[in-house]
């Protein structure tokens, strides 16, 4: 590893060797690495002065951002354990992951694109048997509003940057020495097949360790610049976006949401270098009409996943982009968000059709039903051990018991194929797991919340084909004898209950699902027929 084994040594260290380079660009606010780390220690004695103490979880719940890297970092910086909280959720959805995390502090975005997250979530936590600022969510003592008023429960930034102002920066560096590499850095939380929320417990060393080589693999340089869309609520966003540019000295240019045009116009006028991204997104870059009319000239590292990147899009980055490194990734919340990468210099069938090879520290074995490695070319479960792989998931021991074997290997219930040369094919969706444009959508958890609608009797979800999305959920729902419930008026009421990449973009009524001997709904039979009728 480099000369951290923590964040918040990260932190200091890349303030000093970088001090001078510019570190975020958002609109007209550019700070260096100096500011950028006088910043995060500001947040961090603010975090001291609020009670914060090693361990406690501290939440954030906003879009790509200056104000997410200070608060998250410092928040990091002082003990806490980071929860980030994915933006396209409803109130609930948020509630309920502060209450599972037992979350102690929360950051939260000012309104954003029209939505109030402060009201979402005093509607849905603003009655129960806590005291603090949020009654429904007893663990929280402190909310913290990023911009813009806050209620009188809750504080402003400003407000509370301001009651730090007393703790000197030798408290700030005694509390983030007392930190190791084997302190837990983060709990991402992913739905799961249960679509019950579980917490990926991930340490200091483990993310450091794994995208220092991811920033390695990549190529990333110190005279990039990285336009980050990927959501910071995401590994990937937050890990290989924020962290890798802090240990390589790149200039990080937050976008909050994708829109084509202002990417485009982020990309001409910031020279970006660097852009990740699920395939859905460069293919609309390509597509768009007005491409030819902004530079992308300086456009030099593409690094995708989340979904199969057809063939024709790697040609296509290289010959019309000019872009030199087109790379392909795989991984998941529970394995740092690291597993497989190609490599720079890799043929493009290679990158085109697979995720690459294990990363250095990681074992990736293709393995049958009972647990035997299938021969190279055969379909099985794709597991995966090292040091990438989780502590658990947080206060649940059955869970962890049921993902990681006693020899340490994750299952990770994917399937896959390895070659003979060890690159990974993923041909199924982790269990029945699909790709939004970018966001992993989880059937059960859909299922769960269509299942709450008082004329839904019977529920079951599958992704199917869409042009733009790459996929898209596709609800099958049996109604209660006496219901006339209509799919217009059931997407209606998705739209006030679930995020919006889960609402079911198609509704089709049975009289009953699909199921086998054990009672299982065959998701098979309902893909089939959703791929035979799906968008053209």
């Amino acid at each position: 590893m480099g000369e951290w084994h923590t964040i918040p040594a990260l932190v200091r260290w890349s303030a000093e060797r970088y001090a001078d380079r510019e570190a975020v660009v958002e609109g007209r606010t550019r700070i260096t690495y100096a500011e950028l780390g006088a910043r995060i220690e500001r947040a961090a004695a603010a975090c001291l002065a609020s009670g914060v103490v090693p361990g406690d979880r501290v939440a954030v719940w906003a879009p790509n951002s200056l104000d997410w890297i200070v608060a998250a970092l410092g928040a990091v910086s002082a003990g806490g354990i980071l929860v980030p909280l994915n933006t396209r959720f409803k109130g609930g959805e948020a509630v309920e992951v502060l209450r599972g995390s037992r979350a102690r502090l929360l950051f939260v975005t000012g309104p954003f694109l029209g939505t109030s997250y402060v009201a979402a979530l005093r509607r849905a936590a603003g009655s129960g048997t806590g005291s603090g600022p949020l009654p429904g969510v007893p663990s929280l003592r402190e909310v913290v509003v990023l911009s813009g008023e806050a209620p009188p429960e809750f504080r402003t930034w400003r407000q509370f940057l301001a009651a730090g102002e007393d703790i000197g920066s030798a408290e700030v560096a005694s509390r983030a020495a007392s930190l190791s590499g084997d302190s837990v850095s983060d709990i991402v939380f992913t739905s799961g097949t249960t679509g019950r929320p579980k917490g990926a417990v991930i340490t200091h060393g483990q993310t450091l360790r794994a995208y220092e080589t991811w920033a390695e693999l990549a190529g990333l340089r110190s005279a990039d610049r990285y336009l980050i869309i990927n959501p910071f609520f995401h590994t990937f966003g937050y890990k290989a976006g924020v962290l890798a540019c802090l240990m390589r000295g790149a200039t990080m240019i937050p976008q909050p949401v994708f829109d084509v045009d202002t990417t485009l116009a982020h990309m001409t006028a910031e020279r970006v270098s660097v852009l990740p991204g699920p395939p859905t997104l460069h293919q609309s870059l390509l597509d768009h009409p007005a491409r030819a009319a902004h530079d992308l000239s300086a456009l030099r590292l593409v690094v995708t996943g989340a979904a199969m990147i057809p063939p024709r899009l790697v040609e296509r980055l290289r010959t019309e982009l000019g872009v030199g490194t087109v790379l392909t990734a795989y991984g998941l919340s529970e394995a740092t968000g690291m597993v497989t990468m190609c490599r720079r210099g890799d043929d493009a069938s290679v990158i085109a059709a697979t995720s690459g090879r294990a990363i250095p520290g990681v074992e990736v074995r293709v393995v049958s039903p009972a647990g035997t490695t299938v021969p190279a070319g055969s379909p099985g479960e794709i597991w995966v051990r090292g040091f990438n792989v989780m502590r658990g998931y947080d206060a649940d021991g059955p869970a962890t018991a049921e993902a990681i074997t006693p020899e340490g290997w994750l299952r990770t219930g994917d399937i896959g194929v390895l070659d003979a040369a060890g690159n990974l094919r993923v041909t199924d969706r982790l269990k029945d797991m699909f790709t939004v444009g970018g966001f992993n959508a989880y059937p059960a958890e859909i299922e769960r919340l269509l299942s709450t609608h008082p004329e839904v009797a019977d529920a079951a979800v599958v992704g199917i084909p869409h042009p733009r999305l790459g996929e898209v959920p596709k609800a099958y729902i049996v109604r209660h004898p006496t219901s006339h419930l209509t799919a217009t008026a059931l997407i209606t009421w998705s739209r006030h209950t679930m995020a919006n990449y889960k609402v079911p973009r198609e509704i089709e009524f049975l009289p009953e699902l699909p199921r086998n001997a054990s009672g299982k709904v065959v998701k098979g039979v309902l893909r089939g027929r959703g791929r035979a009728d799906s968008f053209g």
